[in-house]
């Protein structure tokens, strides 16, 4: 469906705008970034209420006023990381070199004998997590992602996100028979694991303590394509300081022959994760929207 022509210019405004900005000291759109999510905390009354509701299932031991100003902090690095796109997309090779620093091994994928699939939870620094593996090592990694509803921005998007060329994506919304074969040509796939697309290839597994629809394809994917698994957390920086991307060990067990025991693990390792940086994790996607059945809506 063609977006409304005020959609479209509406939306490559925006897009100039974050070209414009990129070439500003970091520490500049930091602060704009920021300023942009207070201005989404007052807005985004809809969003808000998702986060706070979020906070309240996984931290019910922080009372209220805890609650909301972490939630008020994480619309902060909210707007920073919209920010960040223009850099992301627009920036030279070199300058995010420098601004993106990469801990562990990255290049993992360029000599395992097997294929990898880097594992990376929903932090606000995930495309920061994409785009230093077509800057740091030279397989082509896959990756899945939402069509967005607007075609401008999801050009650029596409744009952005493929421009140093060792990358593809796929639609959500395609078979995934190109990615297997794409694997089994020796790319690496770059797996986004805690969403909610409800029970369609998912279980129930706790987040937080709370049953929460989680894909079980990570296990399978990689049971059944024989890959390594390397966890990946990427983390937006104060001031100028850029962005941090943790290349973390491989697993050495997983997956095992129970996918449902590996999908729990699995949320708890990126619980652990959101526990060392709370802030930064995506509490405004309805984490828990789809029930077991009988039970009632969380939202």
């Amino acid at each position: 469906m063609r977006s409304r022509p005020l959609e479209s210019v509406a939306a490559r405004l925006v897009l100039g705008l974050l070209w414009l900005i990129h070439w500003l000291p970091l520490g500049v759109q930091d602060r704009l970034g920021r300023g942009l999510g207070a201005l989404l905390w007052s807005l985004g009354k809809s969003r808000r209420r998702v986060a706070l509701r979020n906070l309240e299932l996984c931290f019910p031991e922080r009372d209220l006023a805890e609650r909301t100003a972490l939630a008020r902090e994480h619309f902060r690095w909210l707007g920073r990381s919209f920010i960040d796109r223009g850099m992301l997309w627009h920036a030279s090779a070199e300058r995010l070199r420098r601004l993106i620093h990469v801990e562990g091994e990255v290049r993992l994928a360029e000599h395992s004998e097997r294929p990898v699939m880097w594992l990376v939870p929903h932090f606000l620094g995930l495309d920061v997590a994409g785009q230093s593996v077509t800057l740091y090592q030279t397989r082509t990694a896959g990756s899945i992602y939402q069509t967005q509803s607007n075609p401008v921005i999801d050009a650029a998007m596409r744009r952005g996100r493929l421009r140093f060329g060792n990358a593809q994506i796929y639609a959500r919304s395609e078979s995934a028979k190109p990615i297997v074969r794409a694997i089994k040509r020796g790319d690496a796939f770059f797996n986004l694991p805690d969403m909610d697309f409800g029970v369609r290839d998912a279980a129930f597994v706790p987040f937080f303590g709370v049953p929460a629809a989680t894909l079980l394809a990570p296990s399978r994917m990689a049971k059944m394509l024989g890959m390594v698994v390397q966890p990946v957390v990427a983390e937006l920086l104060p001031g100028g300081a850029g962005w941090r991307v943790r290349y973390l060990e491989p697993w050495t067990d997983f997956p095992t022959d129970d996918a449902v025991a590996d999908t729990a693990r699995m949320n708890r390792w990126i619980e652990s994760e959101i526990r060392r940086n709370p802030a930064q994790y995506l509490w405004v996607h309805k984490r828990f929207k789809t029930r077991p059945p009988g039970e009632a809506g969380l939202y």
